[in-house]
């Protein structure tokens, strides 16, 4: 008997939107519209955790950052705060802004569609050797060619994508053989004495307090029914090794509610 073919994995479905096409539209206008007031919430709504949580990515993957040649992407950038801590652990790492006989150093590159979000990433960008250069670009269809970067990662935005199959496919496209991709989300706890806590906090507090603070209350009544509806760790970790990535690693942190996936591109 011939095994039927999965469908791709579904992707974010905010309300009132039934294909692809419009959830991107719906995601970059609702991201587009809180994007004066994104910082200022990451950070209240967190208790500026978040550093933290970018923080201990970047550490994750020194081991790239310190090579001078590395190419970096970070995709769904917002406005590049691990883009920022990516180009941090470079310079702490000890790259210099020559590498060795005169080599430039690689830049890490951050992407979004929201172009608002863009604008204020760029704002916060220094001159320095180690300010992140930022483009506009769609995570599903990057304007890169195969097998260009040695790392890549994102920060809280591929729950966003309208296909997250597809959104591992192109990361994976644009790996190079043995480059890295962390993917680091929210994800609902399932069980455990904080999971009651964290449930009440993410669906009743954040959408209230985010509403009133942003003045978008449909993008934070938004978040927590697409965290509730993203995959479960297990889930995006057999995703990931179905289209070829190797040494899946699913690190927890915040009592459950914030997930690291890594692996390497086979």
């Amino acid at each position: 008997m011939t095994a039927q073919k999965q469908a791709p994995l579904p992707g974010t479905r905010p309300a009132g939107t039934h294909d692809e096409r419009e959830a991107s539209a719906r995601v970059r206008e609702m991201f587009g519209r809180i994007a004066p007031r994104y910082d200022l919430l990451n950070h209240l709504l967190s208790f500026s955790l978040d550093h933290v949580w970018r923080r201990r990515t970047a550490n994750q993957f020194a081991h790239i950052l310190r090579r001078p040649d590395a190419r970096v992407l970070d995709l769904c950038c917002g406005t590049g705060d691990l883009a920022f801590a990516l180009a941090k652990k470079r310079k702490v790492a000890g790259v210099s802004g020559t590498a060795a006989r005169g080599v430039p150093v690689a830049p890490v590159v951050g992407t979004d569609f929201v172009e608002p979000m863009l604008e204020r990433a760029n704002r916060k960008a220094s001159n320095g050797a180690y300010a992140p250069a930022f483009a506009a670009a769609d995570t599903l269809n990057l304007p890169f060619v195969d097998a260009s970067f040695d790392l890549v990662t994102t920060a809280f935005g591929f729950r966003n994508l309208a296909n997250y199959e597809n959104g591992v496919r192109e990361i994976a496209r644009v790996l190079k053989p043995g480059g890295e991709v962390g993917i680091l989300e929210f994800s609902e706890p399932r069980t455990g004495p904080m999971a009651a806590v964290f449930r009440f906090y993410f669906r009743h507090i954040l959408p209230r307090i985010g509403g009133a603070i942003s003045g978008n209350g449909e993008a934070y009544a938004y978040l927590p029914g697409s965290v509730a509806k993203f995959p479960s760790p297990p889930e995006l970790a057999a995703l990931m090794e179905k289209i070829g990535f190797r040494d899946v690693r699913i690190a927890s942190w915040n009592f459950g509610s914030v997930i690291l996936h890594s692996a390497r591109r086979g």
